[in-house]
């Protein structure tokens, strides 16, 4: 069992859609170099862990998660050059860097797919999934955009299979080279001094071995921590095997050689159970899994008690809970709020101070919002795929059909493109409030992107919030969440109003505040909390155990 001093326990993460962070030299994408001139920015920010979408070589059809090549950089983001000196650069900043890596499907331009589909008899054949059809395809199994993930090859007459997008052939890890294969990209980019991968949809990595169909279910709607069931079917033989647990422990394994200490952060769903899973029974596992259930919060002091109080229990110390707000691929968080940024203010809180690590994705720290494209004029698959459906519809069912819409570039200062480019981006920006941009929040103390810079270097000054255990604390206040945090002789207290009315807590004990927001005052042993604001306090009754 790893011990609690692990550094990936105790980071922070924020993640870089490398498309639409900085583009350097007018094309309208965001690129490399564009991303090394805003080093200095995210260091000032706090953050401590970056983590990178995809930017190896690509056609793109899937934004940077079809992948050509898992040892070159597509010339849209820059060179390899590029890639060695931004990584020297962050780790001179005393951040570390996590790579995006997709195990589970190449591309279907990747060199080894268009050998394999060449014909039957080709070596690289079994690198993929093939299997013969009739005039129907192979099973039932139902891909996690909604439809057969069986595609017909009429060159060799036979089906492959992919458990996303039809352009994106799942590989085969059945089969002992592909495994060796990918753990030698695990290898290439570790040795150039990564400190991690976020492993994308890695609960796919394996499928049954005999094929069979998968059992009917009632649900539709898949979610985005639930993918084992939906489109009408329970995906038992197709996401979530056994032979996927036991991969993570090789994988682990297999870099746990390497100086730097690198961890592995998978996505994964289903149930706590399945999680736990991937995490292996002695934590030999995946170091940590995505937990998505806070990107379906209430905006209740119930709801998040509820959660605290569910991962204090399954995943107690040592397991390392995350606390995830959005990505790209779920609707940005904020419009759940109606752009209300006292509330964002409330809920980063609680993603920071909570016992986890908290992961930030790009624009969060500003509150940028979600974008309108329709689905008709979305560029991404999945929005081209259901492009007849009307965006409010979508909306109105809660299903998230075009992932352009949290996507959007990057807002730095309020000219004619957000500073992100010189040239034209290549998603729409549309009308720009000056007050949502990082130049213009970076001189108010009050700013959301203030917020979240105190949140990371709270996390930084503070032991016991790294490493402290956690304790929820009743209060008589329905609308208040206040949770505990301690780690030997020190102890803090979180208090969150929910509520749109003041309220007023006594005879809490001697603190001393040590972050105040929206309004709310800490004095004598009691606490004021306006409406959607907070408080964390140290007790001083306690000494400091900080760094």
């Amino acid at each position: 069992m790893e011990n609690k001093m692990e550094w990936w326990k105790q980071t922070s993460i924020y993640q870089i859609y490398p498309w639409s962070f900085q583009d350097s030299n007018g094309d309208g994408i965001g690129d490399l170099a564009g991303i090394l001139g805003r080093l200095d920015e995210i260091q000032e920010l706090g953050v401590e862990t970056i983590w990178f979408s995809p930017f190896y070589r690509s056609p793109g059809e899937d934004f940077g998660y079809d992948i050509s090549d898992y040892t070159t950089i597509d010339p849209r983001f820059g060179t390899m050059a590029d890639t060695e000196g931004l990584i020297k650069e962050i780790h001179k900043r005393k951040m570390k860097v996590v790579l995006d890596m997709v195990m589970n499907h190449t591309s279907d331009k990747h060199p080894w797919f268009l050998e394999s589909k060449s014909s039957t008899s080709n070596p690289k054949r079994d690198f993929y999934i093939w299997r013969k059809g009739t005039k129907k395809p192979p099973n039932n199994w139902i891909s996690m955009v909604g439809k057969s993930g069986w595609n017909y090859d009429p060159q060799t007459e036979e089906y492959y299979y992919s458990n996303f997008l039809s352009f994106q052939p799942d590989l085969n890890y059945r089969n002992p080279k592909v495994k060796q294969t990918m753990l030698k990209v695990l290898d290439f980019w570790l040795q150039k001094g990564v400190d991690g991968f976020r492993l994308d949809i890695f609960n796919s990595i394996y499928k049954d071995e005999s094929f069979r169909d998968n059992p009917f279910s009632l649900r539709f709607f898949p979610t985005p921590d639930n993918h084992d069931e939906a489109f009408f079917q329970k995906k038992k033989y197709n996401l979530n095997l056994s032979e996927s647990f036991t991969f993570a422990k090789e994988v682990r394994k297999h870099i746990s050689k390497y100086k730097q200490k690198p961890f592995l952060i998978g996505e994964v769903s289903g149930s706590d159970t399945i999680l736990k899973s991937f995490l292996g029974e002695k934590l030999d596992g995946l170091n940590l899994v995505f937990q998505f259930e806070l990107i379906h919060f209430q905006y209740k002091a119930k709801f998040f008690r509820n959660l605290l109080e569910k991962n204090e229990t399954i995943f107690p110390s040592p397991y390392t809970p995350t606390y995830v707000l959005g990505n790209h691929d779920q609707r940005r968080y904020i419009d759940r709020l109606g752009g209300d940024q006292r509330k964002a203010k409330l809920l980063a809180c609680f993603q920071f101070m909570a016992r986890g690590v908290p992961i930030v994705y790009y624009g969060e720290e500003i509150g940028l919002r979600e974008g309108k494209i329709s689905n008709f004029k979305g560029k991404d698959p999945i929005a081209k795929m259901n492009s007849f459906v009307p965006l409010f519809l979508s909306n109105l069912l809660g299903i998230y059909i075009n992932r352009d819409n949290c996507r959007l570039p990057m807002l730095w200062d309020d000219s004619k493109y957000g500073g992100f480019t010189t040239g034209v981006p290549w998603l729409p920006i549309g009308s720009i409030n000056p007050k949502n941009t990082v130049l213009e929040q970076k001189k108010h103390s009050d700013s959301l992107w203030k917020h979240y810079q105190t949140l990371f270097q709270l996390r930084k000054k503070w032991k016991v919030i790294r490493e402290g255990s956690l304790r929820t604390i009743p209060t008589e206040k329905d609308d208040v969440l206040c949770f505990e945090r301690s780690l030997k002789e020190n102890t803090l207290r979180v208090f969150l109003n929910f509520g749109t009315k003041e309220v007023r807590l006594t005879s809490l004990g001697k603190g001393n505040d040590l972050y105040v927001f929206g309004g709310a005052i800490w004095e004598g042993d009691g606490v004021t909390l306006p409406a959607h604001s907070g408080a964390i306090v140290e007790l001083v009754s306690q000494k400091s155990s900080r760094k």
